[in-house]
């Protein structure tokens, strides 16, 4: 999806800064200049005066990097204290300039003690940069313990120092980050779960590298951001609640109705026309009192689903949340995945029945969307080694069935059946409480009876309830968030 933009490789980077210097036209340490300047206003909104400041430089364009922060620092007025490492005999000849446009710089080799980091209140990382391709070890690994036993808050110049762009962490020697600041796009690695140990938030700056040259680089991976507004549709002065479509939600057990009310109210929430939601008999009256926009379809058992309606007057149906896998409720699903003719939003029980009876994969729809949480994709594909191995079973699966994965996480994966991977930065630790994937289910039904793509509503869907969930965690507070927050907060506007 063009309007998205692509995460890049580590040698696509460099290719993307080479563009940029032949074409822009710019020199080499100009653009270096540019970058120092953007991390630097990026982090100073974070940085005390009065604090003292430990640069700490390697040999390639990271220490080049650090080198021209620490002068650019001094010269606003901060107490800054560089260190140059000579970790190789030879400085890059970026690096090299920088070196000799700052007076006060400290350069240490592996004869030399350590310095004690610990004097510091900041320390600013830029020992290796993004072109790492082995782990840290020797001398340069004692000065990244050097860095992370010292109490101070620590930056990191594009990428923590020792963490690799493209792959999962390796070895003990890495810098844990206080704060990350990218250059112009995130790095793959930042996804993963694994480098939540050695990061704790990052930012992307935009250095003007060449937009136009990134976005021709071959990349499946893509970062789904504010950007997608864009494919939000605006509503028409003449239109009515049949223009914005009729969705079906399938949902709730004895017990378990907050779930139906809770996909119903995101469901809601998206723009959608008409709801109904087909629930047990015991629902009735409080999915009435609940939610009144919505009609209710009531199934002839008093505590779970056993049957659908007729589906013809429906343009999507979600299945799932709270539903239960009671015998009749999965021969229901069978029969609903055999049958349906318009798109399919599955979620919670949904995945759990399709997960203990594997012969149902095999009818899942073109299209069909599926929104599991992380236990739930692996009673789907079974256990993985790593969250890189995970991220290879979801797009084999998506590709497989020609599906839509929304695999719900801190960092929220879709995959579609072209193999195309999208990650998603809103959200926050708050909507970790039940009934947050609920409302998500709702969301996306909605919009797809809305007649957006299924992977159109699944990038808004997902985008839009993080956003809603940073809304209402500034309003509430993450620990007192709850998903019903979340449908307060929702706004899903065009850009």
């Amino acid at each position: 999806m063009q309007i998205l933009k692509k995460i890049i490789s580590a040698n696509q980077t460099k290719q993307a800064d080479q563009y940029t210097i032949e074409n822009e036209p710019i020199l080499s340490i100009d653009l270096m200049e540019r970058a120092s300047n953007a991390f630097v206003d990026a982090i100073e909104t974070h940085l005390n005066p009065n604090k003292s400041i430990a640069v700490i430089c390697g040999t390639g364009n990271n220490g080049g990097d650090g080198l021209a922060v620490a002068r650019i620092l001094m010269w606003k007025g901060y107490y800054v204290q560089p260190f140059l490492f000579l970790i190789n005999d030879q400085l890059s000849p970026d690096c090299e300039i920088n070196s000799h446009k700052i007076d006060n710089v400290l350069t240490v080799n592996q004869d030399s003690e350590l310095p004690n980091f610990g004097d510091f209140d900041v320390i600013i990382d830029g020992l290796f940069g993004s072109g790492l391709n082995r782990k840290i070890d020797g001398w340069a690994g004692k000065i990244v313990d050097q860095i992370n036993e010292s109490n101070a808050i620590t930056y990191s110049i594009d990428i923590p120092s020792g963490m690799y762009c493209d792959a999962l962490p390796e070895g003990n020697h890495i810098v844990k980050s206080d704060l990350v600041i990218s250059f112009q796009r995130p790095k793959l690695s930042f996804f993963l779960p694994e480098s939540s140990f050695f990061i704790n938030k990052w930012e992307v700056v935009n250095i003007s590298l060449d937009e136009n040259f990134i976005q021709s680089l071959a990349s499946n991976y893509f970062l789904l951001g504010r950007t997608i507004a864009k494919k939000v549709k605006r509503r028409k002065k003449y239109s009515h609640k049949g223009t914005y479509g009729h969705a079906l939600i399938v949902a709730g057990t004895r017990g378990k109705m907050g779930a139906a009310i809770l996909s119903g109210g995101g469901c809601l929430r998206s723009g959608v026309g008409l709801l109904t939601t087909h629930i047990p008999t015991c629902g009735l009256d409080v999915m009435q009192i609940s939610i009144p926009e919505s009609m209710c379809s009531v199934d002839p058992h008093a505590y779970h689903i056993t049957t659908l309606p007729d589906l013809s007057k429906y343009k999507c149906v979600g299945i799932g949340p709270g539903i239960g896998q009671a015998k009749e409720t999965r021969e229901a699903l069978s029969h609903l995945m055999n049958t349906s003719t318009i798109p399919l939003v599955m979620d919670a029980d949904a995945l759990n029945i399709i997960g203990a009876d594997k012969t149902l994969q095999a009818l899942i729809p073109d299209k069909t969307i599926l929104t599991p949480h992380p236990k739930e994709f692996e009673r789907m594909v079974g256990p993985w080694n790593s969250s890189l191995d995970r991220l290879d079973k979801q797009i084999a699966f998506s590709k497989l069935h020609r599906c839509i994965i929304v695999l719900k996480d801190a960092d929220t994966i879709i995959t579609d059946s072209e193999g195309n991977t999208y990650f998603s930065k809103s959200g926050n630790p708050g909507m970790a409480t039940g009934g947050s994937g609920d409302v998500l289910t709702g969301i996306i039904t909605g919009l797809v009876a809305q007649d957006y793509t299924p992977l159109e509503a699944a990038l808004i869907g997902v985008y839009f309830h993080g956003l809603a969930g940073d809304e209402a965690a500034k309003s509430k507070g993450m620990n007192a968030l709850i998903a019903s927050d979340i449908i307060q907060f929702l706004r899903i506007e065009s850009k």
